[in-house]
């Protein structure tokens, strides 16, 4: 039989909180054109590296510092216990490899790896439930780019956005489950937020995207690479499982940039509104995330905490991302079980 291996790739971090490493690994992030794809080069880089890295490099080093861990960013370290738990479950005749989209362990250097280790068959896996070019695509291109260059006989084969698999959602709801049952009167589903021109930008058509009225719930091929539709279809599938009336809930995107229009409503306006329209004690899901990160530990669970409670609020839980979960290492093995049963065919 081929040699078959799996590769998860999530986000990445800085190398540690200082502001030297947060101001490179900012540079390959939002240097990145499917993150940030306007203006075209050379702007793109004039903004980049002369205005918003310059300015945001010591205010994100702080706030990595906030959730930094002994162990180092609470992301990457997440990633290796999901790393290390799914291969215990496979066993040693499927290897298991993780790389970080930005930052290390990188991509390169992982796929050196596998090259050397005479792999024939990948299952790549990205650590996104959503499709978006800025998150999903790009670790796609990426992988693809290096099995160009390093091994280009190597069979990939790639997890689509799992947004709505029914699997997936037991999941979310496996985690969520114990803190669903606290006293609560509403749940924020939080998901980061893109700029809406990247939801147009993704519609092949051209013509559904924020051109049909209620285009996420009217059903188009367009979905397939619509993040804000795909955001919506994982709520409608989750509420349906844990049971939440339509009253209690709503849909929110975090982490906008000025400058244009960001998909909306936003959460942190929603910290203020909902305190004063009675929901006084509140649980925050983020599903489009698998590990908990800078965004739901500091933004969310400090930041977010902190303005919903001024605003009147009484009690603020953030619900965790499936992390190393055993629902979730259960939800990935599943997944690689079918592609290597579907391969043995």
């Amino acid at each position: 039989m081929p040699k078959r291996a799996v590769l998860l790739v999530n986000l990445g971090s800085p190398d540690s909180t200082s502001v030297p490493d947060v101001k490179r690994y900012l540079r390959e992030f939002l240097g990145d054109e499917r993150v940030i794809d306007k203006p075209a080069q050379p702007f793109r880089w004039l903004l980049v590296n002369g205005i918003i890295v310059p300015f945001r490099g010591k205010k994100s080093a702080h706030a990595y510092s906030q959730v930094w861990t002994k162990d180092g960013s609470p992301l990457v370290v997440i990633s290796r216990s999901v790393h290390a738990k799914l291969a215990a479950k496979l066993g040693p005749s499927t290897p298991v490899y993780l790389a970080m989209r930005y930052g290390q362990p990188s991509i390169a250097a992982v796929m050196a790896e596998i090259a050397a280790a005479g792999v024939e068959e990948l299952l790549l896996f990205p650590q996104y439930p959503h499709y978006a070019m800025a998150s999903w695509e790009t670790v796609v291109v990426r992988v693809m780019e290096e099995v160009a260059r390093q091994t280009p006989k190597l069979k990939v084969t790639t997890v689509q956005p799992f947004f709505a698999d029914p699997d997936y959602i037991d999941t979310v709801h496996a985690v969520s489950a114990p803190y669903l049952q606290k006293p609560h009167d509403y749940v924020l589903f939080s998901y980061h937020g893109l700029p809406e021109r990247h939801m147009r930008k993704a519609d092949s058509s051209q013509a559904h995207c924020m051109k049909v009225p209620d285009c996420c719930n009217t059903c188009s091929p367009a979905h397939a690479t619509c993040y804000r539709a795909q955001c919506y279809a994982t709520t409608k599938a989750f509420v349906a499982r844990a049971g939440i009336p339509a009253s209690k809930f709503s849909v929110s995107f975090q982490s906008r940039l000025a400058g244009e229009p960001w998909l909306s409503p936003y959460t942190d306006y929603e910290f203020e509104r909902l305190p004063k329209a009675g929901f006084k004690r509140l649980l925050v899901m983020s599903p489009a995330f698998t590990a908990d990160c800078l965004e739901t530990l500091e933004e969310l669970q400090q930041q977010g905490r902190e303005s919903f409670m001024e605003a009147g609020g009484e009690s603020f839980e953030q619900i965790p991302c499936p992390n190393d979960h055993p629902a979730f290492i259960d939800f990935l093995a599943s997944r690689v079980q079918r592609w290597l049963a579907a391969s043995h065919v």
